[in-house]
């Protein structure tokens, strides 16, 4: 994990020169993220490698353990959370727009909305960087919200 060639270039996620990026935001590498990072070897490897990645002026960084755990001296932390319904029909709506799945199909929205709900019962079980929003960030439910109603939020904790 320590050697891995992985770099970021604008949006794209490269891995050995060839962007990755599709791979890596699939819902298959998320629940297998989450298996992984259960074990404290891969977690340490890691963590030296995110942190490198954080430049002046700052980083915006996506992940369940990012304020916690690999970046804990952060002027902004943002715990983003919805109900696993919700996220699961916004999960569902990216890959019919994608083109990886066709309206109508309840048995996969199912599936996702289970694979939701044990992927967060496995991250806040694990002993290491409990899933959790912790005391010093700033909790934003976007249930109820357009990512316009989200960003604005955040954007308004970023300028108290």
């Amino acid at each position: 994990a320590r050697d891995l060639p992985g770099a970021f270039v604008g949006d794209a996620i490269l891995l050995n020169g060839e962007d990755v990026s599709a791979e890596v935001r699939s819902e298959a590498t998320g629940g297998n993220a989450s298996k992984v990072a259960a074990f404290p070897l891969v977690r340490e490897a890691l963590l030296q490698r995110q942190r490198d990645f954080r430049q002046g002026p700052g980083l915006v960084a996506d992940g369940r353990d990012m304020g916690a755990v690999v970046f804990p001296d952060a002027s902004l932390k943002i715990f983003l959370t919805a109900s696993a319904e919700v996220r699961a029909q916004r999960r569902c709506k990216q890959l019919i727009e994608k083109g990886l799945m066709a309206k109508g199909q309840g048995d996969i929205f199912t599936q996702i909305l289970q694979d939701i709900v044990e992927r967060d019962q496995r991250d806040a079980s694990r002993p290491v960087a409990p899933l959790k929003c912790y005391p010093d960030a700033r909790m934003v439910d976007t249930t109820d919200l357009s990512i316009d109603q989200a960003v604005n939020q955040i954007i308004q904790f970023y300028s108290c």
